[in-house]
Formats: C-alpha cells, sequence, structure tokens
C-alpha cells in the first residue's frame, strides 16, 4: 500500500470557531495553529497547505497564567538604532488581544510559505460578535483546556 499525498487542488476547506474565554492564551493559540496547520485531518501531507479557516472570539478574556502579564513582553526592532520596542502583556492584552494571540499563533506555524499562508486564514476578534457567519463555522468540538 502507497502513502497518500494530498494535492492542493483536493483540499477542503473548513471554517471553525475557537472561544477563547476563560482559556489560556497558549492552549488555544496551539489548537489553532494545528487547525491552520490541517494537523487534526486524516489526509495532512506535511508539504501541502491543507489547514482551515479559525475564527477565535472572546480574544479579551482569554487568560494569561503565573507571572505572565507583568514578565512576558513582546519584543521587537524597527531596524533603526535604539529601535528597540517592548511592550508588557498586560499593556497589550487591555489594548489589543488581537495582536497577542497572532503572535503566538504566527509562532507556532512554520516559518516559511506553508506557514505565511496559513496565518491568512487566522481571524481574531475581541468580542464574541464576528462578521463570518455566512461561512457557516463550525465551533471546535474538541477540548482546550
Amino acid at each position: 500500500m502507497s502513502t497518500y499525498m494530498a494535492k492542493p487542488a483536493d483540499v477542503e476547506r473548513k471554517w471553525y470557531i475557537l472561544d477563547a474565554e476563560g482559556k489560556s492564551l497558549g492552549r488555544t493559540a496551539a489548537a489553532a495553529a494545528m487547525l491552520l496547520r490541517g494537523k487534526h485531518k486524516p489526509t495532512f501531507t506535511p508539504h501541502v497547505d491543507c489547514g482551515d479557516h479559525v475564527i477565535i472570539i472572546n480574544a479579551e478574556k482569554a487568560v494569561l497564567t503565573g507571572k505572565k502579564l507583568t514578565d512576558k513582553y513582546h519584543i521587537h526592532h524597527t531596524g533603526w538604532i535604539g529601535g528597540l520596542k517592548m511592550v508588557q502583556y498586560k499593556e497589550l492584552m487591555v489594548k489589543n488581544p488581537e495582536l497577542a494571540f497572532k503572535y503566538a499563533v504566527e509562532g507556532m506555524l512554520p516559518h516559511n510559505t506553508i506557514g505565511r499562508k496559513a496565518a491568512t486564514r487566522l481571524r481574531v476578534y475581541k468580542g464574541a460578535e464576528h462578521e463570518h457567519a455566512a461561512q457557516k463555522p463550525e465551533a471546535w468540538t474538541q477540548e482546550i483546556k
């Protein structure tokens, strides 16, 4: 018996909703990364982008455990001299929790063309409302601890 290799034309993409309310930011991001990659499918092929669309709602109600709110920083450099920017996660979760999820999920995806393409299928919303009802998204049924 030969190994099944999915073709890009054969991939069927579904839409899933993940509710982050009361759940850990990292575990929710890990579940989202798995869905974006397509690793939950029996037809997963590592070199083919076979993932689904993911909608994360209630991003502002996600939980960071331990002292991560005060001790964890998002750090980036502008490219200019003295251009190191540091944002504490306490501030990031209040002002822009969508970005916190985006950073977490993109860090869990492969850093190549497949990962960049998968990241475009991620949508994160601060509240419970989203604008993708026409796509008939399903709630992800597996437990996120």
